[in-house]
């Protein structure tokens, strides 16, 4: 099989084409501009762009799919050369499907908590040695891609993602997988500039539903009040399996899973990572993986990358980054943290990063989602915001949103990472939650230094 991907240096993109690779097939490329890590995972594999940017003459007749990535547009040249050839044109998802048409197929789905409870499931079949392929949002620790696509495997996983498909096709990912087993971790308003309400968000996730197998399984979490409506209202056919938040405590800064009173320590800690574990047990126990496997397996997972991910840290100190970004996110982050950690100066910085939260209609959801830090600080780049054609916003409209007095701003990386290294910080965690980076801020070399002093 020949396959050329347009926009193949994307995060999602450049590892489907690693796995196509590694399965045999010939794999070309295309991108106008390709960065770090993939700039080096496709040299590696002889799958890097001899040059950056679009050409037509690449796309010949013998190529056997196209797959358009999400940062390709409409009118890309060789995207028009490939329908005017009459190319197979398929989306990531779309691949990702035709890939996966006969094998049994696990969705997770959710605002949240979606990537570390793939994580967590693949860790689980990875240690009981079950073939899956898989396709997760992040590099997990003990796995070479993020994508893996092979013959043999009767079950694939899929983290399913609610944001577009590509940009000939509005659809939601997740929309194009057809789960046998889904799963769906909450309900919280994201991506306002695609789902401008909060029930026009709410029914793509009802779409969701409606697209699972005859005879298909709904895990999801109860404690979601959007999830329990909507799943009650699902097709009779379809076996319904809530779940919520297991027994655990903590002592000395170590979360236990308590499980038929016998207590199991954890790496992994916060509400909603033992709320994710206990999906991720119901996941596994419909592929056959027992109790006690479960428990055996889950207790050496470490998390996914920037999911609560320890940067540095020593006995007085710790500094953890988080994805967090969205309102709900931010508090789940910031009150395990607190939870874990009861005596400690808690230090929260939150980067505004995405359309929703540089958008100042939606800067109102986050109203008192930092109330719980020591020391609340909120950092976003004026100039980001100009990159997405938004309007812009102030100081004062972001402290208004949030409704704490006490709130720090900053809109400029070194001021804020000249503000932290200024601060005392024994007895203390940084968390650092952020979709982005901090405009290139160097977190580890941070971390070293905040934990030295």
């Amino acid at each position: 099989m020949r396959v050329h991907f347009i926009a193949i240096g994307g995060s999602a993109m450049h590892n489907l084409a690693l796995a196509l690779h590694y399965k045999g097939y010939t794999i070309s490329g295309s991108d106008d501009e390709i960065f770090e890590p993939s700039r080096s995972r496709l040299l590696k594999q002889g799958l890097l762009p001899a040059a950056e940017g679009w050409d037509v003459s690449r796309i010949v007749p013998g190529i056997d799919a196209v797959i358009l990535g999400m940062h390709a547009k409409a009118d890309n040249p060789e995207l028009l050369k490939a329908k005017e050839l009459g190319l197979k044109i398929f989306s990531y998802p779309e691949y990702l499907y035709e890939q996966s048409k006969d094998k049994k197929r696990v969705v997770i789905g959710g605002s949240h908590g979606k990537t570390t409870i793939t994580a967590m499931i693949l860790h689980v079949l990875k240690t009981a040695g079950l073939d899956c392929d898989y396709m997760v949002g992040a590099q997990l620790e003990g796995f070479d891609v993020m994508v893996r696509l092979s013959e043999k495997a009767g079950i694939m996983i899929f983290e399913g993602d609610e944001y577009l498909t590509s940009s000939i096709d509005p659809r939601p990912k997740f929309h194009l997988y057809k789960p046998d087993i889904a799963l769906l971790s909450g309900v919280a308003w994201d991506h306002i500039n695609v789902f401008p309400t909060f029930e026009n968000y709410v029914e793509q996730f009802r779409e969701f539903i409606r697209l699972i197998t005859p005879g298909g399984t709904l895990i999801y979490c109860a404690d979601d009040e959007t999830l329990c409506r909507i799943g009650s209202g699902s097709r009779a056919d379809i076996r319904l399996i809530p779940y919520s938040v297991p027994e655990y405590f903590i002592s000395d800064g170590v979360s236990s899973l308590i499980d038929r009173g016998l207590a199991y320590p954890l790496e992994i800690f916060g509400r909603h990572n033992l709320m994710n574990l206990n999906g991720a047990r119901w996941i596994c126990r419909e592929l056959g993986i027992t109790d006690e496997l479960f428990i055996a397996s889950i207790q050496s997972f470490k998390g996914a990358s920037k999911r609560l991910e320890l940067v540095a840290g020593n006995a007085g100190t710790k500094v953890y980054k988080d994805f967090a970004h969205a309102p709900s996110k931010v508090m789940a982050t910031l009150n395990a943290v607190k939870e874990q950690f009861p005596s400690r100066t808690i230090v929260a910085c939150l980067e505004l990063h995405t359309y929703s939260s540089l958008s100042k209609d939606f800067l109102s959801h986050y109203l008192h989602s930092l109330d719980g830090a020591s020391v609340p600080m909120v950092y976003f780049n004026p100039h980001a915001i100009q990159l997405k054609r938004l309007p812009p916003i102030t100081k004062e409209q972001v402290k208004e949103g949030f409704g704490n007095p006490n709130l720090e701003i900053f809109t400029d990386s070194k001021e804020l990472q000249s503000a932290l290294l200024c601060m005392e910080w024994e007895n203390s965690v940084l968390l650092l939650m952020s979709s982005g980076n901090y405009d290139g801020m160097d977190i580890a070399r941070l971390a070293a230094q905040i934990v030295e002093k």
